[in-house]
């Protein structure tokens, strides 16, 4: 059976996924609940790990940023949030590396999250939605 392919605006893809054809790929190669499932332990790790990165700025030395800026680079990575990764790896750098302006790199990664969340909720949306069209309404 031919899945159809997922329809998203280019801008949201390109927020989420590194790739358009990321999101075709990953419905092509899971059956579409795996492809929710991924996606939905993404939001709940986003939350988790913004929320450790941001009590790391709170409570902990600079280096402390380390650990939960590379725990949510990866978890970006894993679903193509490039944007995200990128700013993630920007703290990991500068955890390290006094030179570098770290309200800015936790600025980017702030932002990055938030268009990513936004994203991935259109994206979520309309994988249902697609899901229920080819399915005649059963998800």
């Amino acid at each position: 059976m031919h899945q159809q392919p997922i329809q998203t605006r280019q801008s949201e893809v390109s927020v989420l996924f590194a790739e358009p054809e990321f999101a075709v790929q990953l419905r092509e190669d899971l059956p579409m609940a795996d492809v929710c499932h991924v996606l939905d332990l993404f939001a709940v790790d986003l939350n988790r790990l913004a929320a450790a990165l941001h009590n790391a700025v709170q409570t902990g030395p600079r280096a402390a940023l380390h650990r939960p800026a590379h725990a949510l680079a990866g978890a970006a990575g894993a679903v193509g949030a490039c944007n995200l990764e990128i700013a993630c790896r920007a703290v990991m750098h500068a955890a390290h590396d006094e030179s570098i302006d770290l309200a800015d790199a936790l600025h980017a990664v702030a932002a990055a999250a938030a268009s990513a969340e936004l994203a991935l909720a259109r994206v979520q949306g309309e994988l249902l939605s697609t899901s229920a069209a080819t399915s005649g309404g059963r998800v």
